[in-house]
């Protein structure tokens, strides 16, 4: 049993080193293998709750390391990426001088993040779906969508402003009160489930098609297109309940 217990805290920790790998790869200026950890460490941050509830081994503590973890490898390494990001690209002439600063604003997504981490331990609503966007979907958002480096992200000069405002667009929903629909089964049959497993299916194609484009790059890059489905699918099916 004393073994048993540590098994969830043990793979929380791996959650916590692989987010400080990505961070450190951030910072070092490679987005790609960055977001590689955030990955290994959602597979971590994926199995540690699932073996605390096999295990029957959940504990208060064990709570707080996970948000600890998760604030790291879901807010503080995306966040990071940007960070990087932000320093590379071309500026506005007026903007120039405030480039030694202007990066740090993507640090705005990790104290969001920490706020959502916050919020989740102590809303009960919570169970069977998420109320604003998951860290774990904001950060393969952000590391996603700075690896597929679009052509207007380093092309342009008015680029930064886009980046500057899904800044604050995504921190906004990630502790926003819209409800989003969360991928927890009670039972496997369709009817009940058809936006599951239809988000399922969606995300399959987009990440084979990315796959059959550009290999292992390919499924690095497609998952801010899934996070935008998520989103998009989430938004109408809460617009269509509110009327």
């Amino acid at each position: 049993m004393s073994i048993k217990k540590h098994i969830p805290n043990t793979i929380t920790c791996c959650n916590l080193v692989s987010g400080c790998i990505a961070t450190s790869f951030a910072f070092g200026g490679n987005p790609r293998m960055a977001l590689l950890w955030i990955i290994i460490g959602a597979v971590f941050d994926f199995f540690d709750g699932m073996s605390a509830r096999l295990l029957h081994v959940s504990s208060p503590i064990g709570k707080e390391l996970d948000s600890l973890a998760d604030d790291v490898t879901f807010g503080v390494a995306p966040a990071t990426i940007v960070f990087s990001q932000l320093f590379v690209m071309e500026y506005p002439g007026f903007l120039e001088p405030l480039r030694p600063w202007l990066p740090y604003a993507a640090f705005i997504i990790a104290a969001f993040s920490a706020l959502r981490l916050a919020k989740f331990n102590l809303d009960e609503r919570q169970t069977t779906s998420f109320i604003g966007v998951p860290t774990p979907a904001n950060a393969l958002f952000w590391g996603s969508l700075i690896v597929f480096n679009p052509s207007w992200l380093e092309g342009y000069s008015w680029s930064v402003f886009i980046i500057l405002a899904l800044i604050l667009i995504t921190s906004y929903l990630l502790v926003c009160e819209m409800p989003l629909f969360a991928l927890k089964f009670k039972q496997w049959g369709f009817k009940g489930n058809e936006v599951k497993y239809g988000f399922a299916a969606l995300t399959i194609i987009i990440l084979a098609t990315s796959v059959a484009l550009d290999g292992l790059i390919g499924f690095l890059t497609g998952w801010w297109l899934v996070i935008v489905a998520y989103v998009i699918i989430s938004a109408i099916i809460y617009l269509k309940k509110t009327k």
